[in-house]
């Protein structure tokens, strides 16, 4: 059964692809160019394919602790904002020249948690999504740190952004949601504490087992835990969005997990709704 739900993922065409700060920068929080670039083609090859992605991207404030050579994460609120503004700037000019070499187009998309429960706003978000993915362009999307600060603070919103690609992939009625991290999928524990622990294939349905498992351990350079992803997992499954937790150590595991390959967790969508198209 679970290889046939696998095989479900072969038919995605609505991606939201979500990487976090441990994925994209090395330990003393500068950016990991050859993982960006690699990251870079992987999704340009699957837009070549006629897929429409999102990628949804953390990594502003980190990139901003790199720029200034900051060894660990400030606590003052305004020199997280100021970092933010330094570290976004750094990160979209980088997508940029990474995605122009494979001939792809790229757009910044910043949100918070007021734009996304206003109906106004949420409809021009909507409209914005849909006219970038018919121009086949990639929309990456991150929080707007630097104007709020909501969303640095407040872990119940948008945890290092796991919450975030939630909220995208439900606005953008996709398929499949993939959150790439630095973990091989969901355990029923921490591996990093006991080896012992074993990796998950697939969740059919999200149950206080399951939240008992995620513990609530974190990254040194990110801020979201199992807690933060399996809680995504449970907003997008429940929409009918496939989920898969996968190690974002090599971006081209994306193309494995789309041609239904065992990798990672499978978090399984209820009944899919279909998308309206009348747009």
């Amino acid at each position: 059964m679970s290889n046939d739900y696998r095989e479900k993922l072969k038919n995605a065409k609505r991606i939201v692809i979500k990487v976090g700060s441990s994925t994209l920068t090395h330990d003393n929080g500068r950016l990991y160019l050859p993982r960006i670039d690699r990251l870079s083609m992987t999704i340009s090859e699957l837009i070549n394919n006629d897929l429409e992605v999102i990628l949804v991207s953390s990594g502003a404030i980190s990139a901003g602790m790199g720029k200034l050579n900051l060894k660990e994460r400030p606590r003052i609120m305004g020199i997280k904002q100021a970092l933010a503004a330094i570290g976004q700037c750094e990160l979209m000019n980088l997508y940029s020249k990474m995605f122009s070499t494979y001939n792809q187009i790229v757009a910044q998309v910043l949100l918070t948690k007021n734009d996304v429960d206003d109906p106004v706003k949420l409809k021009n978000i909507e409209n914005t999504f849909e006219n970038l993915l018919n121009q086949r362009v990639l929309p990456i999307v991150n929080e707007n740190d630097t104007v709020s600060t909501y969303e640095i603070s407040s872990m119940e919103q948008f945890g290092d952004n796991d919450t975030l690609s939630a909220v995208v992939a439900q606005l953008v009625n996709a398929d499949l949601l993939i959150i790439l991290s630095d973990i091989d999928g969901f355990y029923n524990g921490n591996p990093k504490e006991c080896s012992d622990y074993v990796l998950i294939n697939t969740v059919t349905e999200i149950t206080d087992k399951e939240r008992d498992f995620a513990g609530g351990q974190g990254t040194a350079m990110g801020t979201g835990g199992m807690v933060t992803k399996l809680n995504a997992a449970d907003m997008v499954t429940k929409s009918g969005i496939h989920m898969v937790l996968a190690n974002g150590v090599d971006p081209l595991i994306i193309l494995d997990i789309l041609e239904g390959k065992n990798i990672g967790t499978l978090f399984v969508g209820k009944e899919k709704i279909s998308r309206n198209t009348d747009k």
